[in-house]
């Protein structure tokens, strides 16, 4: 939930609230994602490494960093005295993210792990992660209701702005302002997840996620081609959020089965699953922070502006390109890379086997 907010509201707050330059404003989120992206493995190997305590292994870990991570939540929100310097709220913001991300990686890393410590059989395993993605979800929908409140109204004051010029800011109307655009995406997420649990395990995981993730091309397709059409934008989105949700279950649900053929194929290496979903984390991380760059760099090029009234055709070009065709590509060459995950329900059957015997 905390990710979302700072993906939606972040860069507009450092912006429009902060007053930061916007070269500061992208310095400090790429060097946060760089910063998130780099402790993920290093917490995931020291978790590996740490001694087993009365409260367990993993426990400790998110006892400590939750109070720390929001401690250095609230901190990332507020505005310093002297913010209008910046030799003080350019180093205030790069620590006060680099430290939330490091304990968000303190918390995150270990609770991700815990599925794999859990025991019974492994569609039990399946079962919690799919508990966990829904409250995820779930969680998301209530900070996209929460944050699209502020940003509709934050919007809704810079539209009415740009159509009086003439008119200071802090005589705007705030007008009602809608629900965040996201929201039928994230209902629709959370509704699938149960259902894309079902099917995996009536048909497994890679075929369950090979019918899936398909339904969302033909989704941002119509998006593109029908734009200001709000059914049209409704139906799809929701075919959009259903397809996404077995992007947010089923490699979750896969990473344990990698792990234990690891275990199984090297009997020598053991406890080494924060490790694995430390890196699981951090290529998603890193995949996140690339976007964003590359789609920066290309807006740019397109000759976007921040803070300007209307665009060219060239940024809406720009977007649609961005939007659909781009995240086409990658989906279809990721779906090739599914494809060939060698690893079946026969398979994890008999590495749980010998495993068992190995007990």
């Amino acid at each position: 939930m905390t990710n979302v907010a700072i993906g939606f509201c972040l860069q507009i707050f450092l912006l429009d609230v902060v007053r930061m330059e916007a070269f500061f404003v992208s310095l400090i989120l790429f060097l946060s994602r760089a910063w998130d992206a780099v402790t993920d493995p290093l917490v995931g190997y020291l978790v590996s490494r740490t001694p087993h305590t009365p409260i367990g292994k993993l426990h400790p870990w998110m006892v400590i960093s939750t109070p720390l991570g929001i401690l250095s939540y609230v901190l990332l929100w507020l505005v310093p005295n002297g913010s209008d310097s910046l030799a003080l709220s350019v180093p205030w913001y790069l620590v006060t993210s680099f430290m939330f991300e490091t304990f968000m990686s303190c918390y995150h890393v270990p609770y991700t792990s815990l599925s794999m410590f859990l025991g019974g059989h492994q569609r039990d395993r399946d079962s919690a992660t799919a508990y966990r993605m829904c409250l995820e979800m779930l969680s998301m929908l209530l900070s996209s209701v929460v944050q699209g409140q502020v940003m509709k109204v934050f919007y809704a004051e810079r539209d009415h702005v740009c159509l009086n010029d003439e008119q200071p800011l802090e005589q705007v109307y705030h007008t009602p302002a809608p629900l965040h655009p996201a929201l039928p995406n994230t209902i629709a997420a959370a509704v699938s997840v149960p259902l894309w649990q079902v099917l995996l395990v009536r048909v497994g995981k890679r075929i369950a996620l090979l019918i899936g993730l398909p339904l969302f091309i033909p989704a941002v397709i119509v998006l593109v081609c029908v734009p200001s059409n709000l059914a049209v934008y409704m139906a799809m989105s929701v075919l959009c959020g259903s397809s996404l949700a077995t992007l947010f279950l089923l490699p979750w649900s896969m990473l344990p089965d990698v792990v234990d053929d690891f275990t199984h194929k090297n009997p020598s290496c053991r406890e080494m699953e924060p490790l694995f979903f430390s890196c699981y984390v951090f290529c998603n991380k890193l995949g996140g922070g690339l976007s964003i760059g590359f789609s920066t760099l290309v807006l740019h090029f397109a000759g976007y502006k921040a803070g300007a009234c209307s665009h060219g055709d060239g940024v809406i070009t720009a977007l649609q390109v961005l939007f659909a065709p781009v995240p086409i590509v990658l989906l279809l060459l990721g779906l090739v890379f599914f494809y060939l995950y060698p690893i079946d329900e026969t398979q994890q059957r008999q590495s749980l086997s010998h495993q068992e015997e190995a007990m």
